[in-house]
């Protein structure tokens, strides 16, 4: 048996655009030591495949973490099988906010150093010694505090387009980066409430630990992150202090929280949230995209990117030779090409 995914991913996601099938889509993630990550992958597949469970999965000798898609009746089996495993047994299972059964089209299983980039060195501080894990009413009680500080711990594309209220929104590209802007900000409070918060939480699991470590007093991180406090504050009715979308890592690339639309397109500077990716795999560049402009750019994010995607395929893929297919072809919202790159701020620059 295969351990991986032969059919092209055209066909697959042609494929998922076409099914009835209702799936849903959930992120979970642990930091627990595992000491054969390659045997462990190789079960998990072969388990998930047979499910029919897609989705992009994270192993290393650390832990987990995951953002599967999950058939609705294969759904319970799922989780006995993942249950199963003592130290998965009753993980929590964060559901998507928004879901349409499209978010992924494979299944892709990974083992990697690290279940998130970071550039720490895991053996001068203890992971599991974390912040303190507050839900949604707890989060907003802290907000509302003169002494606390709010950080988002995501990167600039991903706040750009939601974030909470009065929180601080570094422009960084990497959690790595993060960590650091979030050290340096900091360095002068370290008696303030520190309250951090990520898509899912499995950032501040990590961010919160290590700002514990290097003397930071009062660290405080949003449980379940913010697909869990939306949740929390419509079955809850409490006020919700997140405004805009919620950045996703999977064919949605994002779950609408509220109706405000604080970012603009990067081609016409309208009000827009939708971020895309350039249709020419050449450059593939992530940019948010009105729709006024995905017809005028027939998808694209540039008049150059535009004409190379309407050359026949053999002629792209010639174009495409020897380009590094790398982190730097597949960008995350900084280009040249786009004009209009909206800062994230703190109040909404339109409402709908």
């Amino acid at each position: 048996m295969a351990l991986y995914n032969k059919i092209n991913g055209r066909i697959l996601k042609e494929y998922v655009r076409s099914t009835p099938q209702e799936r849903v889509t959930i992120s979970f993630y642990k930091y627990h030591h595992i000491l054969e990550p390659a045997f462990f992958r190789d079960e998990l597949y072969k388990h998930l495949d047979a499910l029919h469970v897609w989705g992009r999965i994270y192993i290393a000798t650390e832990g987990i973490n995951a953002q599967i898609s999950v058939p609705q009746k294969n759904f319970e089996e799922f989780k006995r099988y993942l249950y199963a495993f003592p130290w998965l047994d009753g993980i929590r299972l964060n559901i998507a906010v928004e879901d349409d059964g499209r978010s992924f089209f494979k299944l892709k299983i990974l083992v990697r150093k690290k279940i998130v980039a970071d550039g720490l060195d895991d053996k001068t501080f203890d992971v599991t010694q974390s912040g303190v894990h507050v839900n949604a009413a707890e989060f907003n009680a802290l907000a509302n505090d003169p002494n606390t500080i709010i950080i988002d711990m995501r990167n600039h594309y991903e706040s750009e387009v939601g974030h909470f209220k009065n929180a601080i929104c570094p422009d960084v590209d990497t959690f790595r980066e993060e960590l650091q802007v979030a050290e340096d900000l900091m360095k002068d409070q370290k008696d303030k409430n520190l309250l951090m918060y990520c898509t899912g939480g499995i950032r501040c699991e990590k961010a919160s630990a290590w700002m514990k470590h290097i003397g930071f007093k009062n660290v405080f991180q949003l449980n379940g992150g913010i697909i869990k406090y939306a949740q929390e504050v419509k079955a809850g009715g409490l006020e919700n202090k997140f405004i805009g979308k919620n950045f996703v890592f999977d064919e949605r690339l994002g779950e609408r929280i509220t109706e405000d639309i604080i970012a603009v397109c990067h081609q016409c500077g309208a009000p827009c949230d939708d971020h895309t990716n350039c249709k020419n795999d050449g450059c593939h560049l992530l940019f948010i995209q009105c729709p006024t402009c995905a017809e005028k750019f027939n998808g694209c994010c540039s008049d150059e990117c535009k004409a190379v995607i309407a050359l026949p395929v053999e002629q792209q893929r010639e174009i495409r030779k020897g380009i590094n297919k790398g982190r730097q072809v597949f960008k995350k919202g900084r280009s040249e090409k786009i004009v209009y790159k909206n800062e994230p701020d703190h109040t909404p620059a339109h409402k709908s």
